[in-house]
């Protein structure tokens, strides 16, 4: 098995060579004649005139190769109790006829496509359907408010928008097409035509010559055979989470879309082709878009679709249930979800109920990991914890430590290191790179890889502004971090989320990792509060494991001293809380930033993708208990 070291020196030396030799994963129409088009710099292209098709990868391929027996997807609904199996040949069937039923429409290549669905099949089935008649979908997550689909659908212009009519969350039905018809009438543009998809548990009234019902719209339609699309040719818009006003619409081109992802699979996840691979995610978000939709199956791989939640649907036992079940064998998923777990099965009661014998990592990202949380999962089900690192922009994992390779050192607390085609460093704020150790913006050297976006939607300057214009040359991630002196990356928080109190720079993230360690504290998180005199106050914020009957007011005492102890007086950490919940988005992340803003008496935007709008005015009360906002 050859080593990291040699991987990564592979690409470094020969970028050109190394991504030639990945783009022989896929199938193609015509080879590209070469990897890197840069000749728009700093907007850089990849296999640019290589021709192929997404579906047909993911899809066709597998059947051709005789395993269209073989299950491409597992729908398995903790809402409704029911499971099923889709093989490849089912898939390729369903597809076809879905995108010819949308050809027949007049739905063509280049046509943006809304999808707006629960986790269901059809989900999966539409956005594969779109790239095999070469349409660009936009997923939007289901259940988002009206306004906030109503700007996607004017942003992106679809020609169709395929919905569900409900979708399911504990203890009530989201009426997902009264938001849709809320979204059209605010929308300046007008899509041609919608597509419902009727859940039992809430059949929507459909609008005559509008709507069309999924079964109904595709009866009798041709079955389509996959486009030939160009490498840069479009194959999904994706807008990013928490975005206001004029949404940022993520661009992801064919061809090194499926290059970079299939490479994934065996060489960073450990997962080859007939292996189960589930990504506990939704595929509104880019999880769900890159590991349960396209990478599993572009590299023959089984993905589990789930629709629940980790605790609740019905206990905290029911992603050991769905491992065990379908012969995972790596599994994605937040760290959140691991500590909503933790809270509520602490001692892993749930965990020895099941044979997990068949798993053999757990990946975690889209929120920091607390290496309590880590600890606590290794301890539990005995497999290698990866804590890696990406974004809705990149597409796949900037930092890992790759499975596929001899066996590195994980450290806890660290994203891992440099993936292929990602150049890592940390730059202080004149641009230059930082020694080992300090703390500093995170930025990745450019060319970004392939799988990454090239610009955003209709906004190249934008684009530009947002992400190339503070350190030329790199792509600025947004997150603050460091590097120690192996190259292991340590992502600490958000840029915004570095705190200056009294002159001296804190990471918010290093803080919630002193406080998460406390054997009480679930879950917890640290915002950093205006204050006259220094400049910011770290206020701290802690959910307590089930069952514990501590008094509040010891605990608190515990987590200001632990602060002190493992930060140092530096910190001026005098302030906790203990709330029942945190406000997050619907994929995991704390909203740090409108805490913050409820503490400092500003008004704020409602963030399109709260999870539970209730809670803010839950920390609202809180805070006024310790006086703010001043």
């Amino acid at each position: 098995m050859a080593s990291y070291s040699e991987l990564y020196g592979n690409w470094k030396s020969d970028p050109e060579a190394f991504w030639m030799e990945a783009s022989g994963l896929i199938d193609w129409v015509k080879k590209p004649s070469k990897a890197l088009f840069d000749e728009k710099a700093p907007l850089y292209e990849w296999y640019l005139d290589g021709v192929m098709n997404t579906c047909f990868n993911a899809v066709d391929r597998h059947v051709e190769a005789g395993d269209g027996d073989r299950v491409a997807v597992v729908h398995d609904s903790a809402m409704t109790g029911q499971k099923r199996k889709i093989t490849f040949a089912e898939m390729q069937e369903a597809t076809a006829r879905l995108g010819g039923a949308l050809q027949a429409k007049g739905v063509g290549k280049g046509d943006r496509v809304i999808i707006y669905m629960p986790m269901v099949a059809e989900a999966a089935i539409a956005m594969l359907a779109c790239a095999r008649i070469g349409a660009v979908h936009s997923v939007v997550f289901g259940g988002f408010a009206a306004n906030e689909l109503a700007t996607r659908i004017d942003d992106c212009t679809p020609k169709a928008i395929l919905a569900g009519s409900c979708g399911l969350e504990p203890g009530r039905i989201v009426e997902y097409k009264t938001l849709l018809d809320g979204a059209i009438e605010l929308a300046e543009h007008k899509p041609d035509f919608t597509v419902i998809l009727q859940r039992p548990e809430k059949n929507a009234d459909l609008i005559a010559g509008r709507d069309f019902e999924w079964n109904a719209f595709q009866e009798g339609a041709p079955l389509a055979d996959c486009m030939p699309m160009g490498g840069g040719d479009p194959l999904y818009i994706l807008y990013t989470s928490g975005t206001t006003g004029q949404p940022k619409g993520v661009i992801r081109p064919n061809a090194g879309h499926a290059v970079a992802l299939t490479w994934t699979m065996p060489n960073l996840y450990g997962v080859n082709e007939g292996e189960t691979f589930w990504a506990a995610s939704d595929v509104g978000w880019v999880v769900g878009h890159s590991y349960i939709v396209y990478a599993p199956l572009l590299a023959g791989c089984t993905s589990v679709m789930f629709e629940g939640k980790p605790v609740g649907t019905p206990d905290a036992g029911t992603f050991w249930r769905v491992i065990s079940e379908n012969n995972v064998k790596s599994f994605f998923t937040a760290p959140t979800a691991f500590r909503a777990i933790k809270r509520e099965d602490p001692k892993g009661d749930f965990v020895k109920k099941y044979d997990l014998s068949c798993l053999q990592a757990l990946f975690l990202a889209g929120e920091r990991s607390d290496p309590d949380t880590i600890h606590w999962a290794q301890d539990q089900l005995g497999v290698p914890v990866v804590d890696h690192w990406w974004q809705t922009e990149v597409g796949w994992s900037i930092t890992a430590i790759p499975l596929g390779f001899d066996q590195m050192n994980i450290k806890i607390g660290s994203t891992g290191v440099g993936m292929p085609g990602y150049d890592v460093q940390i730059l202080g704020d004149d641009g230059h790179e930082l020694p080992a150790g300090e703390l500093g913006a995170v930025a990745v050297k450019l060319p970004l890889p392939p799988g990454t976006f090239p610009t955003l939607w209709n906004a190249e300057a934008r684009f530009k502004k947002s992400y190339l214009e503070a350190f030329p040359g790199y792509y600025e991630t947004g997150d603050a971090g460091i590097k120690d002196e192996d190259g292991y990356l340590y992502i600490m928080a958000r840029t915004d989320d570095v705190i200056n109190v009294a002159g001296h720079r804190l990471s918010t993230g290093q803080m919630e990792e002193v406080l998460a360690s406390h054997a009480d504290v679930a879950e917890c998180a640290v915002v950093g509060v205006a204050d006259d005199l220094k400049g910011q106050n770290a206020v701290g914020f802690l959910c307590l494991n089930s069952g514990c009957d501590r008094s509040e007011a010891d605990i608190v005492k515990e987590c200001v001293q632990l602060i002190r102890d493992q930060i140092g007086p530096v910190a001026a950490f005098k302030q906790s809380l203990v709330v029942d919940r945190l406000p997050k988005t619907r994929s995991g992340k704390i909203l740090r930033g409108t805490i913050a803003k409820i503490a400092e008496g500003e008004s704020y935007k409602m963030p399109a993708t709260i999870d539970d709008p209730v809670i803010l005015d839950e920390i609202e009360t809180a805070l006024r208990r310790i006086g703010y906002p001043k």
